[in-house]
């Protein structure tokens, strides 16, 4: 008899076709499903950076609103069931099964194979169906246009921060990805979007063509008011009124993440949807996020932060500099070979005392003598270790940080995730 695992094998399994942009795998797979996706309001979510947080932090708000709420994000830390979450409760492993069994013995008989990441989207969009969610917060996985969660039919839409990611899958300048990521952009739809310079242009010129409302969050939206170990606080100037608000996610670059979500749930209540008093402030209170300047230990104090990318490595260092005191900075780094490595490199290592390079168990890892090689060009001072096994560079770390030291484990999402299955 087959169980969670054997199904979890198979759904693996398709990996093995890649990463595949379009929308017509996933249309016929969902229709033969009975379109799933399009019975229940949907808030969808793209940008570069800050999704996953705004996700959660805006699904928060809308479950303390009291509506049962899906929320479905990408990648997943430990396990595939973190991708898919209603009312703060991951899917379990009888519903994964289920619907993993029923999901593929359609896309066997299905001769254009769907992927993996199409595959756990129609599995998410089907199990919010049966939960009956009165709304999904959905990210976008990769890019925009022709992600596979561009089929949903959304009453608003959000882009986060816009910068240059995937450089093998969405390479070009910073208009061109841009231009990608208001993809998602549908007729007549609001836009929430912290896009900026550039970016900016780009998303207002196809919302104008889409007869599209653009609401901007930019940096005078919002502002820290206080910061300790255990989270900061926030004010966000809103659409309708000012927000004080606290937060457990750490970094200062959360108070843009903040602030999106909450001009998000101001649309939607301006758009029909019922915020108790309240509502929104609990909501940011509550959420959680983790793998994302997620202090796990002290003494010495880590980090774990799944910075992916030049624009999110650059917003953690800032942080690391701003937000801590400490003697050494100790660094365990794994990355995605098709994210520019070298500039990512050069943004931690000038600020580390010691590097200890690594690769995630991932077919798209960066090599870590490679990561190891970039440290050594660009600060020939940073002790560099290369250990390529993420458990065993958890474990070097753990003997050589002392007390006063801070040790930040990052690079990538995958990373952190094999990082917190050591430490948890």
């Amino acid at each position: 008899m087959k169980n969670l695992d054997d199904e979890m094998t198979r759904l693996y399994s398709l990996r093995r076709f890649g990463i595949k942009q379009g929308l017509s795998r996933i249309t016929g797979l969902l229709e033969e499903m009975g379109n799933p996706h399009l019975e229940y309001n949907v808030v969808h979510v793209g940008g570069t950076n800050g999704k996953g947080s705004v996700c959660r932090i805006l699904g928060s708000i809308l479950e303390e609103a009291g509506y049962i709420t899906g929320v479905y994000t990408s990648p997943h830390l430990s396990h595939l069931r973190e991708r898919i979450v209603v009312n703060d409760m991951e899917i379990n492993d009888d519903e994964l099964y289920r619907l993993i069994e029923e999901v593929l013995s359609l896309v066997e008989k299905s001769r254009d194979k769907p992927t993996f990441f199409e595959v756990t989207t129609a599995i998410a969009f089907e199990y919010f169906r049966r939960k009956k969610v009165d709304v999904a917060v959905v990210e976008v996985g990769l890019g925009g246009r022709l992600d596979a969660t561009n089929v949903v039919q959304p009453q608003l839409t959000v882009l986060t921060s816009i910068s240059i990611d995937h450089g093998n899958i969405l390479g070009g300048p910073i208009e061109e990805i841009a231009e990608e990521k208001a993809g998602i952009l549908k007729e007549g739809v609001p836009l929430i979007t912290s896009a900026r310079e550039k970016a900016l242009d780009i998303v207002r010129g196809v919302a104008k063509e889409k007869n599209v409302d653009v609401t901007v969050v930019d940096k005078n939206s919002w502002r820290r008011l206080e910061k300790n170990d255990n989270g900061q606080r926030f004010v966000v100037h809103g659409l309708i009124k000012d927000y004080d608000v606290e937060t457990s996610l750490l970094g200062l670059y959360q108070g843009e993440n903040v602030a999106v979500a909450v001009t998000s749930a101001e649309k939607l209540q301006m758009n029909g949807f019922f915020l108790p008093e309240g509502s929104i402030e609990r909501g940011v209170m509550l959420a959680e996020n983790p793998g994302r300047m997620e202090v796990v230990s002290n003494n010495p104090t880590m980090v774990l932060d799944g910075a992916h990318n030049p624009a999110a490595m650059n917003a953690l260092v800032e942080t690391l500099l701003n937000d801590f005191e400490y003697n050494r900075l100790i660094v365990v780094l794994g990355m995605l070979g098709d994210k520019d490595v070298n500039s990512m490199v050069k943004t931690i290592a000038k600020h580390s005392s010691h590097i200890i390079a690594t690769q995630p168990k991932n077919e798209r890892a960066c090599n870590a003598n490679l990561i190891a090689e970039y440290i050594r060009k660009d600060k020939a001072g940073c002790k560099v270790e290369v250990i390529p096994n993420v458990e065993d560079a958890v474990k070097r770390v753990k003997k050589v940080a002392q007390g006063d030291d801070l040790v930040c484990i990052t690079g990538s999402l995958y990373t952190v995730g094999e990082a917190r299955d050591v430490l948890f």
